[in-house]
């Protein structure tokens, strides 16, 4: 017999002996157990049953009728209850089951003009039992619960289960031996190897020297001197691109077909140095394969150890999180609660909707708040209703800091559109980024080119990877493309909206502004732009945040259209003028100081990000 079958034979035995227990004449245990029972998935029917039949072998027969029917009024109110609102909530229910006490109790008093001191009785054991429902409620449902179900890590409509944390780092592992094997392949080549002369020196010999009849005089005698013309040559060659006159003419004094030789060699050594580039750059592009495999090991760890489980040290938070869901009119079949490494929880579970309506996601946000005692919100993926068919349900533990951004924007003067790009991420974890890249020159190459930087962090950031991560493969991306001239600023700020610190990153990008009030502090940096080299520099810090606090990203556009001696300085001085609360105003209002400057024309492209931040 299944677990859950003998839980309801011990609840309907318990309905029996709860009749036993008096008090002052009263049996409040009765109509408690049974309201509590009641609001359970048991049957109704078997348990009002038993019910009375305890009440039949264990109370008088006066007290009996008077409790039959605070039970079959009881059952009704709740029944009401359920079919108008979807749910019972404790407290009506032990409502229901206190005011019938009290009104049945009251009217058989006032039928047997009994003294007033019954009464208050009765109204007593109405209060008793309205509070042992309250009691008796969630006991039972605990005592019910087949305990947590392990569940499935759902991220951006995937499902992972949580044993699969082995495989990933398996997995890791495979992908790190991968790019250790390729980081140790051999390393760039500057010049000719002696063997790949001596290969570059049959192939001359070998269209030239075999045709002459003197081929044998010149290279079988150990005393010619081809062997150190020929090493001269070369030399020459790739030191200059061209043979020395004096290693050509004593080469013509030697060989009749010196102008020949000179021609091949230098041919030949054309097809060398661009097998050389080759090579350079297949080996370069291994160099960033490797790293890309790095990459890819790290965020298979990361989302290895990314959730800790906790379903098990916390199960009498989660089966309240169950019961509050009940309350609702919620069926849960799986539930686990995770914790993060920054130590933020995240419930995730499948639910139904017990009568088929449709329930809010904010409404279950409530009830997972209640059950674990901290404020949960719906995570980013999931459904905003609740109905018949199960779903999947994501929530997050509350952030402790809210974000609002603006943005404004000038295209420079007589071009189509701007070579600025910009983004604004909400990501898992409680991370909110924001990203500005400026596109090496502008008009459509500028703007196609910092749009590829900035979808490219963003795919990598919404799909896990770290920051720096993130920027190093998009490095690598425009590296491999390789288009001349392909360059981009990348400038990004990462805000944790639970503690406040802002990290930034910067590549090539203006200089960043912080408004702390009436004081504006500036983040410069003197790194190279993205896409140069195949090892990009990335110059990092961070800050802590306030209450208040505004962040401002902006192009190389603003600051040096200024045509001032520092215009840092003078950014820090607008920025200090302006009193505003809203970011798309402050974002507006710097770009009309700027234009300020420029007596309204726009020299180039333009870009202003602001992100003010405060506390809920």
């Amino acid at each position: 017999m299944k677990k859950t079958k003998w839980k309801e034979i011990v609840l309907y035995g318990l309905a029996v002996a709860v009749s036993r227990g008096e008090f002052a004449g009263c049996y409040p245990l009765i109509p408690g157990f049974f309201a509590a029972a009641c609001m359970e998935e048991v049957n109704r029917t078997l348990l009002l049953i038993f019910g009375i039949f305890g009440m039949a072998v264990f109370v008088p027969v006066q007290a009996m009728a008077k409790y039959t029917m605070v039970l079959l009024v009881t059952g009704v109110v709740i029944k009401l209850v359920e079919w108008a609102y979807k749910g019972c909530r404790a407290y009506v229910g032990a409502s229901a089951a206190g005011i019938s006490v009290l009104l049945i109790t009251g009217a058989g008093e006032l039928l047997l003009v009994r003294n007033r001191i019954s009464v208050w009785m009765g109204v007593l054991e109405a209060i008793l039992v309205y509070t042992m429902i309250l009691v008796f409620s969630p006991a039972l449902h605990w005592f019910l619960e087949d305990g947590p179900h392990p569940v499935i890590h759902k991220k951006n409509g995937e499902q992972m289960a949580p044993e699969h944390g082995e495989k990933l780092q398996t997995y890791a592992k495979s992908f790190s031996g991968l790019s250790q094997i390729f980081s140790q392949m051999e390393s760039f080549k500057g010049n000719f190897e002696p063997e790949e002369m001596g290969k570059m020196q049959q192939e001359i010999t070998g269209k030239i020297c075999m045709s002459c009849d003197q081929c044998a005089i010149c290279w079988q005698e150990e005393t010619s001197p081809m062997y150190e013309l020929f090493f001269r040559l070369f030399h020459s060659i790739e030191k200059r691109g061209s043979a020395e006159e004096e290693v050509h003419r004593e080469l013509s004094d030697y060989c009749p077909y010196s102008d020949s030789i000179v021609e091949e060699a230098i041919g030949v050594f054309e097809k060398a140095r661009l097998n050389l580039a080759w090579y350079n750059r297949l080996l370069e592009n291994r160099g960033i394969i490797a790293e890309q495999l790095d990459a890819m090991a790290y965020i298979m760890e990361d989302c290895a150890r990314e959730y800790r489980d906790v379903s098990q040290r916390e199960g009498r938070m989660l089966g309240t999180v169950k019961y509050r869901l009940k309350e609702r009119g919620i069926l849960t079949k799986e539930i686990h609660l995770y914790q993060r490494q920054n130590g933020k929880l995240s419930l995730q579970l499948r639910a139904a909707s017990k009568w088929g309506n449709y329930v809010p996601v904010k409404e279950l946000a409530k009830a997972a708040s209640q059950g674990l005692r901290r404020d949960m919100v719906p995570g980013k993926y999931t459904h905003t209703l609740v109905g018949k068919e199960p779903v999947f349900l994501t929530f997050e533990e509350d952030t402790l800091f809210h974000t609002l951004q603006g943005v404004a924007r000038l295209t420079k003067d007589h071009a189509q559109v701007s070579g600025d790009s910009f983004s604004f991420l909400d990501l898992e974890g409680g991370q909110c980024v924001m990203a500005l890249s400026d596109g090496m020159g502008s008009g459509i190459n500028a703007c196609k080119e910092s749009e590829m930087v900035i979808e490219l962090i963003e795919k990598f950031l919404e799909s896990g990877f770290q920051k720096e991560t993130a920027i190093r493969m998009m490095n690598s991306a425009m590296v491999i493309q390789g288009e001349d001239g392909m360059f981009s600023t990348v400038d990004l700020a990462a805000m944790d909206l639970y503690t406040g610190v802002c990290e930034f990153y910067k590549i090539g990008a203006a200089a960043t502004f912080i408004k702390h009030g009436d004081v504006v502090e500036c983040i410069s940096s003197a790194s190279l732009p993205a896409g140069i080299f195949h090892q990009v520099e990335i110059e990092k810090c961070s800050r802590q945040l306030e209450d208040g606090d505004f962040v401002v990203l902006l192009t190389d556009g603003v600051l040096d259209d200024l045509k001032v001696p520092m215009p840092e300085e003078t950014m820090r001085e607008i920025l200090e003028n302006i009193e505003c609360n809203n970011p798309g105003q402050m974002a507006k209002q710097v770009l009309e100081q700027i234009l300020l400057f420029t007596a309204g024309k726009v020299p180039d492209d333009m870009t202003v990000l602001v992100t003010g931040i405060w506390e809920k």
